[in-house]
């Protein structure tokens, strides 16, 4: 596959539905280097997620979209809320399977854009066998989060924004749930630079298949669950991380708090915990730069719980 023509295509498709997300180079005492940020949580829905669900919608990748049946999507949150706005917006109705613990800023944001909405006991992947089996008795179209060529075709054209936009960095740091954003990002950069997975500790999927030689399943908890908290890492990441990926690094929730925090009082960035979770490894030195490297890191989810404007 060549998924540079891929992500060409991706990019072309869903130019008239995506925010072109802003970058910012800061240099501060409160950081340890000179950081390029993207402030892709500024996207629709406050995720990168809506590029994913643009082009998998137009793509034509998807089974025949029935108008009774419509589209089907399981996430922790915020790949609902972009199903549901990119259906919304191509006049599909959209059916989204949530666990409990997606909290209630993200739940309000997917009944917003028009959904019906489907909360689930447990966790992520209980969510998932819900849309499964919703798929299989209704013949909905399912979009999926992370592992769909469509939704990793479609988050690799943030790395292409990105580089369009003049990007000047050795290294990039980005957080992994399920990893369809990294995915796609290794799948444009194709080892041009080197990418650095973050993932919090209670919460590694990608960490824990790369040890294990496959995806396995791992247990799934911390501040940042209901964003990162995918059981197994996607096939699509796992395969393009093998490949192309410079490392792989854990943080705590107590780094990932403070990250976040700091993205605020510095920055004026209200992010949720997993926005804030790839700066939290160069905060907290799980990630430690070489002298002279130039660093990037990807701001990626604006929803946080409480939201304060509820």
């Amino acid at each position: 596959m060549n998924w540079q023509d891929e992500i060409n295509a991706a990019a072309s498709r869903i130019a008239d539905h995506i925010q072109v997300t802003p970058t910012v180079d800061v240099a501060a005492d409160w950081l340890p280097c000179p950081v390029s940020f993207k402030l892709e949580q500024m996207q629709h829905t406050g995720t990168f997620k809506a590029r994913g669900a643009f082009n998998s919608l137009l793509s034509g990748d998807l089974p025949k979209i029935g108008p009774k049946a419509g589209i089907v999507a399981a996430s922790g949150g915020n790949h609902g809320a972009a199903v549901a706005y990119a259906a919304h917006k191509l006049g599909h109705k959209a059916a989204i399977f949530v666990p409990e613990m997606a909290g209630p800023s993200k739940i309000d944001l997917i009944r917003r854009a028009g959904a019906d909405l489907r909360v689930v006991p447990g966790e992520y992947a209980d969510a998932l066998r819900a849309a499964q089996a919703y798929e299989a008795d209704t013949g909905a179209a399912q979009i999926h989060a992370y592992d769909g060529l469509g939704t990793v075709a479609g988050q690799g054209t943030m790395m292409r924004e990105w580089e369009a936009q003049g990007l000047q960095a050795d290294t990039i740091l980005i957080a992994v749930g399920g990893g369809g954003l990294i995915g796609g990002s290794l799948a444009w950069l194709q080892g041009a630079r080197k990418v650095v997975a973050v993932e919090p500790e209670t919460s590694c999927a990608l960490n824990a298949a790369l040890a294990a030689g496959k995806p396995v399943d791992v247990e799934v908890s911390g501040v940042a669950a209901n964003a990162l908290g995918a059981k197994r890492i996607g096939q699509y990441c796992f395969d393009l991380s093998r490949a192309h990926l410079g490392d792989s690094v854990l943080v705590s929730d107590e780094a990932i708090t403070h990250a976040q925090l700091l993205l605020w009082q510095n920055l004026r960035q209200l992010v949720e915990p997993a926005g804030a979770t790839a700066l939290a490894a160069l905060l907290s030195g799980a990630y430690t730069p070489a002298p002279g490297e130039r660093v990037a890191v990807l701001i990626c989810g604006a929803n946080p719980a409480p939201d304060p404007f509820v």
